[in-house]
Order: structure tokens, then sequence, then C-alpha cells
């Protein structure tokens, strides 16, 4: 690991209340083996979906249903 990486993992077990990083290691690694599904495209992903919302780039449900004059069938 290079010494920036080094840091960036420290500061981050330590912002999260860990009590070591070895502790902060362990659960990334149960994380990882437990959940193999959910990956790197994922969070990128999950990243970007968020800007858009941030961004106002989203639209609600009842937004694309008034636009288009659909109701769901929960509606009727």
């Amino acid at each position: 690991m290079t010494e920036t990486f080094l840091a960036d993992v420290d500061a981050t077990w330590e912002d999260l209340g860990y009590n070591s990083r070895s502790e902060f290691v362990r659960d990334v690694l149960r994380d990882a083996v437990k959940h193999p599904e959910f990956n790197r495209a994922d969070l990128k992903a999950i990243a970007a979906s968020e800007v858009d919302i941030q961004e106002g780039r989203t639209h609600s449900s009842e937004d694309i249903k008034a636009e288009y004059g659909r109701e769901d069938a929960s509606d009727r």
C-alpha cells in the first residue's frame, strides 16, 4: 500500500468510529465475502445516482405519471 492510501484508510476507520485499522479491515473483508455481488460498479452507479438526485436531474413517479397521463392500478 502506498503511504497516501494507508493515510486514507486510517482516516476512514477513524471517521467511522472503529477502534483499530485491523477491526476496520476485517469488517471490509467480511462484507466483500458475504456480499460479492455488491461491487465497485454498483458503488459507482449509486454515487452517480446520488449526484443526479442532488443536481435535480431526476423526476418523481408522480411527475412522470402526470406528464404521460398515466395512473397506477392503485390509483384506480
